[in-house]
Protein backbone atom coordinates (compact mmCIF):
# COMPACT_ATOMS: atom_id res chain seq x y z
CA UNK A 1 0.00 0.00 0.00
CA UNK A 2 2.57 2.25 1.03
CA UNK A 3 4.68 1.81 -2.35
CA UNK A 4 1.19 2.48 -4.12
CA UNK A 5 0.85 5.67 -2.70
CA UNK A 6 4.43 7.11 -3.32
CA UNK A 7 3.17 5.80 -6.62
CA UNK A 8 0.84 8.38 -6.66
CA UNK A 9 2.69 11.02 -5.58
CA UNK A 10 5.37 10.51 -8.38
CA UNK A 11 3.09 10.77 -11.33
CA UNK A 12 2.20 13.83 -13.34
CA UNK A 13 -1.08 15.05 -13.14
CA UNK A 14 -1.20 16.03 -16.83
CA UNK A 15 0.33 12.79 -18.47
CA UNK A 16 -0.58 10.91 -15.36
CA UNK A 17 2.30 8.34 -15.56
CA UNK A 18 5.90 8.90 -13.42
CA UNK A 19 7.74 11.90 -13.58
CA UNK A 20 9.74 12.48 -16.27
CA UNK A 21 12.73 15.16 -16.03
CA UNK A 22 10.74 16.97 -13.59
CA UNK A 23 10.76 20.69 -13.25
CA UNK A 24 8.44 22.91 -11.06
CA UNK A 25 6.40 26.13 -11.05
CA UNK A 26 6.81 29.26 -8.48
CA UNK A 27 3.68 28.19 -7.33
CA UNK A 28 5.32 24.80 -5.87
CA UNK A 29 3.79 22.46 -8.36
CA UNK A 30 5.74 19.82 -10.16
CA UNK A 31 5.21 18.41 -14.09
CA UNK A 32 6.99 16.59 -16.53
CA UNK A 33 8.69 19.26 -18.78
CA UNK A 34 7.76 18.50 -21.93
CA UNK A 35 4.01 18.23 -20.12
CA UNK A 36 4.59 21.90 -18.56
CA UNK A 37 6.19 23.01 -21.86
CA UNK A 38 3.01 21.95 -23.92
CA UNK A 39 0.67 23.12 -21.93
CA UNK A 40 2.51 27.16 -21.63
CA UNK A 41 2.59 26.79 -25.56
CA UNK A 42 -1.31 26.55 -25.57
CA UNK A 43 -1.61 29.31 -23.51
CA UNK A 44 0.81 31.71 -25.43
CA UNK A 45 -0.97 34.48 -26.63
CA UNK A 46 -4.21 34.48 -24.45
CA UNK A 47 -2.57 37.17 -22.04
CA UNK A 48 -1.22 35.32 -19.60
CA UNK A 49 -0.44 32.14 -18.16
CA UNK A 50 -1.71 29.90 -15.27
CA UNK A 51 -0.60 26.44 -13.36
CA UNK A 52 -3.35 24.02 -14.15
CA UNK A 53 -2.91 22.13 -11.11
CA UNK A 54 -3.56 25.29 -8.92
CA UNK A 55 -4.57 27.80 -11.86
CA UNK A 56 -2.15 30.33 -10.32
CA UNK A 57 -2.01 32.95 -12.87
CA UNK A 58 1.45 34.28 -14.27
CA UNK A 59 1.62 37.33 -16.30
CA UNK A 60 4.61 36.25 -18.34
CA UNK A 61 5.34 32.46 -18.89
CA UNK A 62 6.95 30.94 -16.18
CA UNK A 63 10.36 29.90 -15.95
CA UNK A 64 10.79 26.18 -14.93
CA UNK A 65 12.89 25.28 -12.66
CA UNK A 66 14.38 21.41 -12.22
CA UNK A 67 13.36 19.45 -9.22
CA UNK A 68 16.63 17.67 -8.52
CA UNK A 69 15.87 16.18 -5.52
CA UNK A 70 12.24 14.87 -7.30
CA UNK A 71 13.87 13.53 -9.81
CA UNK A 72 16.80 11.46 -7.57
CA UNK A 73 13.34 9.93 -5.79
CA UNK A 74 12.10 8.93 -9.08
CA UNK A 75 14.97 7.55 -10.18
CA UNK A 76 15.47 5.44 -6.86
CA UNK A 77 11.76 4.52 -7.22
CA UNK A 78 12.53 3.32 -10.88
CA UNK A 79 15.17 1.03 -9.43
CA UNK A 80 13.29 -0.31 -6.51
CA UNK A 81 10.79 -1.34 -8.89
CA UNK A 82 12.80 -3.05 -11.10
CA UNK A 83 14.31 -5.24 -8.65
CA UNK A 84 11.05 -6.03 -7.09
CA UNK A 85 10.08 -7.23 -10.82
CA UNK A 86 12.78 -9.50 -11.53
CA UNK A 87 11.99 -13.51 -11.22
CA UNK A 88 14.74 -15.42 -9.19
CA UNK A 89 15.39 -18.09 -10.76
CA UNK A 90 16.61 -21.35 -8.59
CA UNK A 91 18.99 -24.27 -9.16
CA UNK A 92 17.01 -27.29 -10.47
CA UNK A 93 19.55 -29.92 -8.50
CA UNK A 94 19.28 -28.51 -5.07
CA UNK A 95 16.48 -29.72 -3.73
CA UNK A 96 17.03 -29.20 0.05
CA UNK A 97 17.40 -25.34 0.08
CA UNK A 98 16.82 -23.12 -3.12
CA UNK A 99 19.88 -21.94 -4.31
CA UNK A 100 20.04 -19.16 -6.88
CA UNK A 101 21.34 -20.74 -10.51
CA UNK A 102 24.16 -18.84 -12.25
CA UNK A 103 23.63 -20.66 -15.61
CA UNK A 104 20.91 -22.28 -17.68
CA UNK A 105 21.30 -25.60 -20.09
CA UNK A 106 18.97 -25.89 -22.87
CA UNK A 107 19.71 -29.71 -23.62
CA UNK A 108 18.91 -30.74 -20.07
CA UNK A 109 15.94 -27.91 -19.59
CA UNK A 110 17.95 -27.27 -16.47
CA UNK A 111 19.19 -24.10 -14.27
CA UNK A 112 22.31 -24.87 -12.45
CA UNK A 113 24.52 -23.53 -9.51
CA UNK A 114 27.95 -22.99 -8.98
CA UNK A 115 28.32 -26.25 -7.91
CA UNK A 116 26.40 -28.86 -10.08
CA UNK A 117 27.74 -26.55 -13.19
CA UNK A 118 31.31 -27.88 -11.77
CA UNK A 119 30.04 -31.37 -12.69
CA UNK A 120 27.34 -30.82 -15.96
CA UNK A 121 28.61 -32.16 -19.26
CA UNK A 122 31.30 -29.99 -21.17
CA UNK A 123 29.98 -32.11 -24.57
CA UNK A 124 29.00 -29.26 -27.14
CA UNK A 125 25.30 -30.47 -27.42
CA UNK A 126 24.79 -29.18 -23.81
CA UNK A 127 24.29 -25.46 -25.13
CA UNK A 128 24.54 -23.04 -22.13
CA UNK A 129 22.97 -19.68 -21.69
CA UNK A 130 22.30 -17.26 -18.66
CA UNK A 131 19.39 -18.42 -15.94
CA UNK A 132 16.33 -18.75 -17.82
CA UNK A 133 12.91 -20.17 -17.74
CA UNK A 134 11.72 -19.72 -21.09
CA UNK A 135 13.69 -22.97 -22.77
CA UNK A 136 11.03 -24.06 -24.35
CA UNK A 137 11.11 -21.16 -26.99
CA UNK A 138 14.60 -21.92 -27.91
CA UNK A 139 13.41 -25.96 -29.01
CA UNK A 140 11.84 -26.92 -32.15
CA UNK A 141 8.22 -27.57 -31.40
CA UNK A 142 7.72 -30.20 -33.98
CA UNK A 143 11.42 -32.32 -33.03
CA UNK A 144 11.96 -31.35 -30.01
CA UNK A 145 15.65 -29.90 -31.07
CA UNK A 146 17.51 -26.94 -30.01
CA UNK A 147 17.03 -24.36 -32.54
CA UNK A 148 20.79 -23.76 -34.38
CA UNK A 149 19.32 -22.06 -37.69
CA UNK A 150 17.70 -19.35 -39.60
CA UNK A 151 15.47 -20.40 -42.54
CA UNK A 152 15.85 -17.30 -44.96
CA UNK A 153 13.22 -18.65 -47.02
CA UNK A 154 10.29 -18.68 -44.59
CA UNK A 155 11.72 -16.27 -41.91
CA UNK A 156 12.03 -19.18 -38.84
CA UNK A 157 14.26 -20.41 -36.80
CA UNK A 158 14.68 -24.37 -36.79
CA UNK A 159 16.47 -27.26 -35.70
CA UNK A 160 18.90 -29.78 -37.12
CA UNK A 161 16.15 -31.93 -38.33
CA UNK A 162 13.95 -29.57 -39.86
CA UNK A 163 16.87 -28.84 -41.79
CA UNK A 164 17.73 -32.04 -43.31
CA UNK A 165 14.34 -34.19 -43.39
CA UNK A 166 11.83 -31.50 -42.61
CA UNK A 167 9.68 -28.88 -44.54
CA UNK A 168 13.13 -27.11 -44.75
CA UNK A 169 15.12 -29.21 -46.53
CA UNK A 170 16.66 -27.49 -49.23
CA UNK A 171 15.81 -24.31 -48.23
CA UNK A 172 18.51 -21.42 -47.83
CA UNK A 173 19.61 -21.29 -43.98
CA UNK A 174 21.58 -18.78 -41.97
CA UNK A 175 23.50 -20.15 -38.32
CA UNK A 176 21.57 -18.15 -35.41
CA UNK A 177 24.91 -16.22 -35.41
CA UNK A 178 24.82 -15.37 -39.16
CA UNK A 179 20.98 -14.34 -39.45
CA UNK A 180 21.26 -12.53 -35.97
CA UNK A 181 24.48 -10.35 -37.46
CA UNK A 182 22.49 -9.77 -40.89
CA UNK A 183 18.92 -8.95 -39.00
CA UNK A 184 21.25 -6.86 -36.67
CA UNK A 185 23.09 -4.66 -39.71
CA UNK A 186 19.87 -4.32 -41.42
CA UNK A 187 18.44 -2.65 -38.07
CA UNK A 188 21.05 -0.30 -37.69
CA UNK A 189 20.86 0.78 -41.59
CA UNK A 190 17.25 1.18 -40.49
CA UNK A 191 18.87 3.31 -37.38
CA UNK A 192 20.74 5.52 -39.34
CA UNK A 193 17.55 6.38 -41.52
CA UNK A 194 15.54 6.81 -38.53
CA UNK A 195 18.25 8.83 -37.11
CA UNK A 196 18.96 10.85 -39.74
CA UNK A 197 15.07 11.61 -40.28
CA UNK A 198 14.91 12.41 -36.48
CA UNK A 199 17.56 14.86 -36.98
CA UNK A 200 15.80 16.32 -40.18
CA UNK A 201 12.71 16.64 -37.94
CA UNK A 202 14.63 18.21 -35.31
CA UNK A 203 16.01 20.65 -37.60
CA UNK A 204 12.63 21.66 -38.85
CA UNK A 205 11.27 22.17 -35.72
CA UNK A 206 13.96 24.44 -34.83
CA UNK A 207 13.24 26.08 -38.04
CA UNK A 208 9.95 26.67 -37.21
CA UNK A 209 10.69 27.90 -33.97
CA UNK A 210 13.85 30.52 -34.63
CA UNK A 211 10.48 31.55 -37.43
CA UNK A 212 8.18 31.58 -34.54
CA UNK A 213 10.44 33.35 -32.29
CA UNK A 214 11.15 36.31 -35.55
CA UNK A 215 7.22 36.45 -35.92
CA UNK A 216 6.39 37.08 -32.95
CA UNK A 217 8.92 39.65 -32.96
CA UNK A 218 8.24 41.39 -36.29
CA UNK A 219 4.55 41.45 -34.88
CA UNK A 220 5.60 43.34 -31.85
CA UNK A 221 7.21 45.52 -33.61
CA UNK A 222 4.35 46.51 -36.28
CA UNK A 223 1.83 46.37 -33.18
CA UNK A 224 4.41 49.53 -31.62
CA UNK A 225 4.41 51.02 -35.20
CA UNK A 226 0.37 50.81 -35.60
CA UNK A 227 -0.23 52.42 -32.27
CA UNK A 228 1.83 55.07 -33.12
CA UNK A 229 0.84 55.50 -36.62
CA UNK A 230 -3.05 55.53 -34.95
CA UNK A 231 -2.27 58.57 -32.29
CA UNK A 232 -0.21 60.38 -35.19
CA UNK A 233 -3.99 59.77 -37.41
CA UNK A 234 -5.64 61.04 -34.42
CA UNK A 235 -3.53 64.31 -34.04
CA UNK A 236 -4.18 64.54 -37.65
CA UNK A 237 -7.69 63.75 -38.11
CA UNK A 238 -8.05 66.58 -34.92
CA UNK A 239 -6.27 68.74 -37.03
CA UNK A 240 -8.42 67.96 -39.69
CA UNK A 241 -11.53 68.60 -37.87
CA UNK A 242 -10.44 71.74 -36.68
CA UNK A 243 -9.68 73.22 -40.08
CA UNK A 244 -13.24 71.81 -41.43
CA UNK A 245 -15.10 73.23 -38.47
CA UNK A 246 -13.23 76.38 -38.87
CA UNK A 247 -13.72 76.63 -42.24
CA UNK A 248 -17.73 76.49 -41.35
CA UNK A 249 -17.34 78.53 -38.51
CA UNK A 250 -15.67 81.14 -41.37
CA UNK A 251 -18.54 80.64 -43.78
CA UNK A 252 -21.17 81.05 -41.64
CA UNK A 253 -19.81 83.93 -39.84
CA UNK A 254 -19.29 85.72 -43.85
CA UNK A 255 -23.02 84.42 -44.50
CA UNK A 256 -24.36 85.79 -41.23
CA UNK A 257 -22.46 89.12 -41.65
CA UNK A 258 -24.24 89.70 -45.16
CA UNK A 259 -27.44 88.84 -44.17
CA UNK A 260 -27.81 91.09 -40.98
CA UNK A 261 -26.58 93.85 -42.90
CA UNK A 262 -29.57 93.40 -45.43
CA UNK A 263 -31.79 92.67 -43.12
CA UNK A 264 -31.07 96.03 -40.90
CA UNK A 265 -30.95 97.53 -44.27
CA UNK A 266 -34.58 96.28 -45.04
CA UNK A 267 -35.75 97.44 -41.48
CA UNK A 268 -34.78 100.80 -41.55
CA UNK A 269 -36.47 100.94 -45.21
CA UNK A 270 -39.97 99.22 -43.57
CA UNK A 271 -39.71 102.13 -41.08
CA UNK A 272 -39.27 104.50 -43.65
CA UNK A 273 -42.70 103.08 -45.48
CA UNK A 274 -44.25 102.78 -42.18
CA UNK A 275 -43.80 106.66 -41.78
CA UNK A 276 -44.72 107.39 -45.03
CA UNK A 277 -48.15 105.30 -44.94
CA UNK A 278 -49.33 107.34 -41.62
CA UNK A 279 -48.62 110.07 -43.31
CA UNK A 280 -50.83 109.29 -46.34
CA UNK A 281 -53.21 107.81 -44.03
CA UNK A 282 -53.08 111.10 -42.20
CA UNK A 283 -53.55 113.09 -45.51
CA UNK A 284 -56.39 110.75 -46.40
CA UNK A 285 -58.54 111.18 -43.53
CA UNK A 286 -58.04 115.36 -43.78
CA UNK A 287 -62.04 116.96 -44.77
CA UNK A 288 -60.57 120.22 -45.80
CA UNK A 289 -59.70 119.80 -49.71
CA UNK A 290 -57.07 123.09 -49.55
CA UNK A 291 -54.98 121.50 -46.72
CA UNK A 292 -54.57 118.27 -48.79
CA UNK A 293 -53.78 119.75 -52.04
CA UNK A 294 -51.35 122.34 -50.40
CA UNK A 295 -49.54 120.04 -48.55
CA UNK A 296 -45.81 119.75 -49.54
CA UNK A 297 -43.67 116.64 -50.70
CA UNK A 298 -46.28 114.07 -51.81
CA UNK A 299 -44.24 113.41 -54.26
CA UNK A 300 -41.77 111.82 -52.21
CA UNK A 301 -44.62 110.27 -50.43
CA UNK A 302 -45.52 108.03 -53.64
CA UNK A 303 -41.99 107.48 -54.33
CA UNK A 304 -42.11 103.55 -52.76
CA UNK A 305 -39.70 101.69 -54.95
CA UNK A 306 -36.75 103.73 -54.13
CA UNK A 307 -33.45 100.88 -54.40
CA UNK A 308 -35.97 98.00 -54.67
CA UNK A 309 -34.38 96.63 -57.27
CA UNK A 310 -31.05 96.25 -56.17
CA UNK A 311 -32.21 94.94 -52.53
CA UNK A 312 -34.04 92.41 -54.70
CA UNK A 313 -31.33 91.27 -56.52
CA UNK A 314 -28.91 91.18 -53.36
CA UNK A 315 -31.94 89.47 -51.52
CA UNK A 316 -31.89 86.96 -54.24
CA UNK A 317 -28.13 86.60 -54.13
CA UNK A 318 -28.50 85.93 -50.52
CA UNK A 319 -31.17 82.93 -50.63
CA UNK A 320 -29.85 81.65 -53.49
CA UNK A 321 -26.54 82.50 -55.39
CA UNK A 322 -24.07 83.13 -52.86
CA UNK A 323 -25.91 82.77 -49.20
CA UNK A 324 -25.72 79.19 -48.45
CA UNK A 325 -22.59 76.97 -47.09
CA UNK A 326 -19.80 75.66 -49.67
CA UNK A 327 -20.28 72.21 -48.87
CA UNK A 328 -18.21 71.65 -51.90
CA UNK A 329 -15.32 73.26 -50.13
CA UNK A 330 -15.21 71.62 -47.25
CA UNK A 331 -16.11 68.35 -48.87
CA UNK A 332 -12.44 69.36 -50.76
CA UNK A 333 -11.00 70.00 -47.00
CA UNK A 334 -11.74 66.65 -45.62
CA UNK A 335 -11.21 64.58 -49.09
CA UNK A 336 -7.10 66.66 -49.38
CA UNK A 337 -7.13 65.74 -45.62
CA UNK A 338 -8.07 61.91 -45.85
CA UNK A 339 -6.20 61.69 -48.80
CA UNK A 340 -2.75 62.88 -46.87
CA UNK A 341 -3.54 60.85 -44.05
CA UNK A 342 -3.64 58.03 -46.80
CA UNK A 343 -0.60 58.53 -48.43
CA UNK A 344 0.78 58.92 -45.05
CA UNK A 345 -0.02 54.94 -44.17
CA UNK A 346 1.06 53.81 -47.27
CA UNK A 347 4.52 55.85 -46.34
CA UNK A 348 4.61 54.60 -42.84
CA UNK A 349 4.83 51.18 -44.29
CA UNK A 350 6.77 51.82 -47.26
CA UNK A 351 4.33 50.56 -49.81
CA UNK A 352 4.11 52.35 -52.65
CA UNK A 353 0.77 52.34 -55.35
CA UNK A 354 1.11 51.35 -58.53
CA UNK A 355 -1.34 53.80 -60.08
CA UNK A 356 0.77 54.42 -63.00
CA UNK A 357 0.32 50.26 -64.31
CA UNK A 358 -0.21 50.44 -68.11
CA UNK A 359 -1.09 47.57 -70.15
CA UNK A 360 1.67 47.00 -72.85
CA UNK A 361 -0.39 46.83 -76.27
CA UNK A 362 2.58 44.72 -77.86
CA UNK A 363 2.15 42.16 -75.70
CA UNK A 364 -1.67 41.68 -76.07
CA UNK A 365 -2.68 38.65 -77.82
CA UNK A 366 -4.59 39.67 -81.24
CA UNK A 367 -8.33 39.04 -79.50
CA UNK A 368 -7.53 41.53 -76.80
CA UNK A 369 -8.20 45.35 -77.37
CA UNK A 370 -6.57 47.59 -75.27
CA UNK A 371 -8.09 51.25 -74.17
CA UNK A 372 -6.85 54.50 -75.29
CA UNK A 373 -5.75 54.92 -71.50
CA UNK A 374 -4.30 51.64 -71.86
CA UNK A 375 -5.87 50.87 -68.51
CA UNK A 376 -8.41 48.39 -69.87
CA UNK A 377 -8.45 45.33 -71.76
CA UNK A 378 -11.83 43.78 -73.88
CA UNK A 379 -11.91 40.66 -75.53
CA UNK A 380 -12.69 40.77 -79.57
CA UNK A 381 -13.97 38.09 -82.14
CA UNK A 382 -12.60 40.50 -84.29
CA UNK A 383 -8.77 39.92 -84.48
CA UNK A 384 -7.05 43.77 -84.04
CA UNK A 385 -4.63 45.23 -85.94
CA UNK A 386 -1.76 44.54 -83.73
CA UNK A 387 2.02 44.84 -85.35
CA UNK A 388 3.85 41.04 -84.76
CA UNK A 389 6.24 41.33 -82.05
CA UNK A 390 8.27 38.84 -80.66
CA UNK A 391 6.65 39.91 -77.29
CA UNK A 392 3.01 38.91 -78.01
CA UNK A 393 1.30 36.55 -76.82
CA UNK A 394 0.00 33.62 -79.62
CA UNK A 395 -1.99 30.85 -78.02
CA UNK A 396 -3.30 32.75 -74.45
CA UNK A 397 -5.67 35.42 -74.31
CA UNK A 398 -3.39 37.37 -72.22
CA UNK A 399 -1.29 40.72 -71.88
CA UNK A 400 1.53 42.43 -69.83
CA UNK A 401 1.81 45.23 -67.87
CA UNK A 402 4.62 47.62 -69.78
CA UNK A 403 5.59 48.45 -66.09
CA UNK A 404 8.00 45.85 -63.69
CA UNK A 405 8.62 45.65 -59.81
CA UNK A 406 12.28 44.21 -59.24
CA UNK A 407 12.12 45.73 -55.69
CA UNK A 408 9.68 47.71 -52.85
CA UNK A 409 6.30 46.59 -51.81
CA UNK A 410 3.71 47.88 -54.27
CA UNK A 411 0.02 47.06 -55.16
CA UNK A 412 -2.46 47.33 -57.71
CA UNK A 413 -6.67 46.54 -58.28
CA UNK A 414 -8.70 45.28 -60.79
CA UNK A 415 -12.35 45.55 -61.52
CA UNK A 416 -13.24 42.17 -62.70
CA UNK A 417 -16.89 42.76 -63.58
CA UNK A 418 -18.92 39.45 -63.10
CA UNK A 419 -16.88 37.97 -65.83
CA UNK A 420 -16.86 34.06 -65.78
CA UNK A 421 -13.87 33.23 -67.02
CA UNK A 422 -10.38 35.40 -66.22
CA UNK A 423 -7.26 35.51 -64.93
CA UNK A 424 -5.25 38.27 -62.91
CA UNK A 425 -1.97 37.54 -61.53
CA UNK A 426 2.24 38.39 -62.41
CA UNK A 427 4.88 36.79 -64.21
CA UNK A 428 8.57 37.34 -65.27
CA UNK A 429 9.05 39.01 -68.90
CA UNK A 430 11.05 35.50 -70.12
CA UNK A 431 7.80 33.73 -69.77
CA UNK A 432 6.92 31.79 -72.88
CA UNK A 433 4.77 33.36 -75.99
CA UNK A 434 3.59 30.11 -77.14
CA UNK A 435 2.37 27.27 -76.24
CA UNK A 436 1.17 25.42 -73.25
CA UNK A 437 3.95 27.36 -71.15
CA UNK A 438 2.88 30.35 -71.81
CA UNK A 439 -0.10 30.20 -69.73
CA UNK A 440 0.08 31.94 -66.32
CA UNK A 441 0.42 29.36 -63.42
CA UNK A 442 1.72 26.22 -65.75
CA UNK A 443 5.27 27.01 -64.99
CA UNK A 444 7.66 28.61 -62.31
CA UNK A 445 7.82 31.59 -63.87
CA UNK A 446 4.03 33.09 -63.11
CA UNK A 447 1.37 33.08 -60.74
CA UNK A 448 -2.22 33.69 -60.98
CA UNK A 449 -5.59 33.67 -59.61
CA UNK A 450 -8.42 31.92 -61.83
CA UNK A 451 -11.78 32.13 -62.52
CA UNK A 452 -13.44 29.41 -64.64
CA UNK A 453 -17.67 29.80 -64.56
CA UNK A 454 -17.94 29.94 -60.78
CA UNK A 455 -14.78 28.00 -59.45
CA UNK A 456 -12.07 30.11 -58.33
CA UNK A 457 -8.31 29.10 -57.83
CA UNK A 458 -4.45 29.67 -56.85
CA UNK A 459 -2.18 28.55 -59.55
CA UNK A 460 1.65 28.14 -59.97
CA UNK A 461 4.27 25.35 -61.72
CA UNK A 462 1.56 23.49 -62.74
CA UNK A 463 0.14 23.35 -58.87
CA UNK A 464 -3.48 24.51 -58.39
CA UNK A 465 -4.99 25.49 -54.84
CA UNK A 466 -8.93 25.78 -54.86
CA UNK A 467 -10.54 28.51 -52.68
CA UNK A 468 -13.11 26.83 -50.45
CA UNK A 469 -15.48 30.57 -51.05
CA UNK A 470 -16.18 32.80 -54.03
CA UNK A 471 -15.44 36.17 -54.41
CA UNK A 472 -18.11 38.56 -52.74
CA UNK A 473 -17.01 41.42 -54.82
CA UNK A 474 -15.78 42.24 -58.19
CA UNK A 475 -12.40 44.24 -57.43
CA UNK A 476 -9.23 41.88 -56.59
CA UNK A 477 -6.05 43.85 -55.06
CA UNK A 478 -2.67 42.24 -55.95
CA UNK A 479 0.04 42.95 -53.06
CA UNK A 480 3.85 42.20 -54.18
CA UNK A 481 6.71 42.26 -51.23
CA UNK A 482 10.08 41.79 -53.81
CA UNK A 483 12.69 41.46 -51.11
CA UNK A 484 10.36 39.16 -48.83
CA UNK A 485 9.49 37.08 -51.83
CA UNK A 486 5.45 37.06 -51.08
CA UNK A 487 2.32 37.58 -53.44
CA UNK A 488 -0.66 38.46 -52.11
CA UNK A 489 -4.40 37.94 -53.43
CA UNK A 490 -7.35 39.84 -51.99
CA UNK A 491 -10.83 40.02 -52.10
CA UNK A 492 -11.37 43.53 -51.45
CA UNK A 493 -15.06 43.06 -49.98
CA UNK A 494 -16.07 44.57 -46.40
CA UNK A 495 -14.05 43.59 -44.67
CA UNK A 496 -11.41 42.61 -47.31
CA UNK A 497 -10.56 39.34 -47.34
CA UNK A 498 -7.32 37.71 -47.63
CA UNK A 499 -7.25 34.74 -50.56
CA UNK A 500 -3.62 33.15 -50.61
CA UNK A 501 0.13 34.27 -50.42
CA UNK A 502 2.83 32.81 -52.45
CA UNK A 503 5.99 32.93 -50.99
CA UNK A 504 9.32 32.37 -53.49
CA UNK A 505 12.59 33.95 -53.70
CA UNK A 506 12.13 36.42 -57.18
CA UNK A 507 14.34 36.40 -59.47
CA UNK A 508 13.59 38.82 -62.30
CA UNK A 509 11.14 41.81 -62.65
CA UNK A 510 7.33 41.04 -61.81
CA UNK A 511 4.70 42.61 -64.70
CA UNK A 512 1.04 42.60 -64.27
CA UNK A 513 -1.08 39.76 -66.02
CA UNK A 514 -4.33 39.83 -67.39
CA UNK A 515 -6.23 37.31 -69.39
CA UNK A 516 -10.15 36.91 -70.00
CA UNK A 517 -12.53 35.23 -72.83
CA UNK A 518 -15.32 37.65 -72.62
CA UNK A 519 -15.98 41.01 -71.28
CA UNK A 520 -13.52 43.51 -69.96
CA UNK A 521 -10.90 43.80 -67.14
CA UNK A 522 -10.24 47.25 -65.95
CA UNK A 523 -6.75 47.80 -63.80
CA UNK A 524 -8.46 50.47 -61.13
CA UNK A 525 -6.03 51.33 -58.65
CA UNK A 526 -5.96 55.07 -58.10
CA UNK A 527 -3.21 58.20 -56.85
CA UNK A 528 0.00 58.86 -57.57
CA UNK A 529 2.96 56.55 -56.43
CA UNK A 530 4.41 57.27 -53.47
Amino acid sequence: MASADLRQELDCSICLTTYTDPVNLRCGHNFCRVCIDRVLDTQEGSGGYSCPECREEFRDRPVLHRSITLLNIVETFRSTQLEEGKTEIFCTYCYHSPVPAVISCLMCEASLCDNHLRVHSKSPEHVLTDPTTSMENRKCSIHRELLKYYCTEDSVCICVSCRLDGEHRGHKVETLDEASENKKQKLKNVLQKLIAHREEIDQRVQNLKEHKGKVKEKSAGKRERVTALFIELRRHLEDLKKRALRNISSQEERISHSLSDLIHQLEIKKEDLSRKMEDIEELCNMTDPLTVLQESDTGDLCDTEEGDNEDRERHDRLLHDGGDLDVAGISHILHTGLSDMRKGVYVFFNIQEASDILLDVNTAHKNLQISDDMKTVSWSDIWQDHPETPERFQDTLKVLSSRGFSSGRHYWEVDVCKLECWMVGMCYPSIERRGDQSGVGKNKKSWGLYRTKNQYSMKHDHKEIQLADNLSSNRVRIYVDYEAGQLSFYDLCNPIRHLHTFTTTFTEPLHAALALASGSITISGGGQEI
